[in-house]
């Protein structure tokens, strides 16, 4: 069993972090165009590069999820690569 957490920038995902007891925990990045829609978002609202931009991040609370933490993690990132950033 594994507990994980997404982290999200306002609503936009962009991470996935896995804890397995014991081990260190397994990080994955989701693809490119989430960044790029972040980015976008971002400077559409004028947040680029201030202290407003950091404000909104966040991580999920731990939920727990069946299989290892690399299993979990790469399960993770394809079902939110099957989703539109926005």
């Amino acid at each position: 069993m594994a507990q994980y957490q997404i982290l999200y920038w306002q609503d936009i995902p962009a991470q996935v972090k896995v804890h397995e007891a014991g081990k260190r925990p397994v990080s994955r990045q989701l693809p490119e165009r989430f960044q790029i829609e972040i980015d976008r978002v971002a400077m559409q609202e004028g947040l680029a590069g201030t202290d407003a931009y950091l404000e909104q991040w966040r991580w999920t609370p731990r939920q727990e999820r069946e299989g290892s933490a690399k299993e979990v993690a790469d399960a993770l990132v394809e079902e939110l690569s099957g989703t539109e950033p926005r």
